[in-house]
């Protein structure tokens, strides 16, 4: 499954709608799924961000702003998620996963071509930048398509200036948020380095085909997996 996502995630960035909600079938606790997933999605991302890196799809100079913010909003979001009592996350967590749900099944699709920006940079870094962070911190799933989508469709970008100027902002905030989970000892190791090498081939692999298709054919299945997913949760919580 990792290494599905790692490939899904490369293309369509919904990598984490994946892997959080089989953590999450097989038994884990919250905090330890997320803690896991965040884990191994670190390695995915890293290995995309240095493709499209190496054949100059990404400004890290333009996006430092941005990363900066997420940052932020990573560690505010990290450390949010750990004061919620598991038993409150638990029940928030199906609702969480129906919503990005429904938004996959709603979310344009992105462009071939630049528009014209609808929003400066100044005012997309702290507010898309910072509030994207934020939710990555505290959950995570679907990060990349928010990233992506907001570069689309407030920057202008064309669909793969918008997917690969997301791969930084995603690693930032995960490697942030996996270093503090790191702290608060919530890390299955095992499973989690595991999955990392398993993300590391898929997402090298979906960085090499990030086309419009293949957005079109992966979100169907990303929305049936997580609605399945969030009403098996919904079903043991009431049972």
């Amino acid at each position: 499954m990792a290494f599905i996502a790692g490939f899904i995630s490369s293309i369509a960035g919904a990598g984490g709608a994946i892997v959080l909600p089989v953590l999450l079938w097989a038994g884990l606790p919250p905090l330890s799924a997320l803690a896991t997933n965040k884990f191994q999605s670190v390695f995915g991302t890293l290995s995309s961000t240095i493709n499209f890196l190496r054949k100059g799809y990404i400004d890290l100079r333009v996006l430092l702003p941005a990363m900066c913010y997420a940052f932020v909003g990573s560690v505010l979001g990290t450390c949010l998620v750990q004061q919620i009592s598991t038993d409150y996350l638990t029940l928030m967590m199906p609702y969480l996963l129906i919503v990005l749900a429904l938004y996959m099944l709603i979310s344009p699709t992105l462009a071939d071509e630049d528009l014209p920006p609808k929003i400066s940079a100044n005012i997309f870094a702290p507010v898309i930048g910072g509030g994207i962070g934020l939710y990555g911190g505290f959950f995570g799933p679907g990060m990349g398509s928010f990233f992506a989508v907001s570069f689309a469709s407030l920057r202008g970008f064309n669909m793969r200036k918008a997917t690969a100027f997301t791969k930084p902002l995603v690693l930032t905030v995960n490697t942030t948020s996996m270093i503090i989970f790191l702290w608060g000892g919530h890390l299955v190791w095992g499973l989690a380095i595991a999955m990392a090498a398993s993300q590391v081939v898929g997402a090298r692999l979906g960085s090499n085909l990030v086309i419009h298709r293949g957005t079109a054919l992966i979100k169907p299945v990303i929305v049936l997996m997580t609605l399945a997913i969030a009403f098996k949760l919904l079903f043991e919580s009431s049972s």
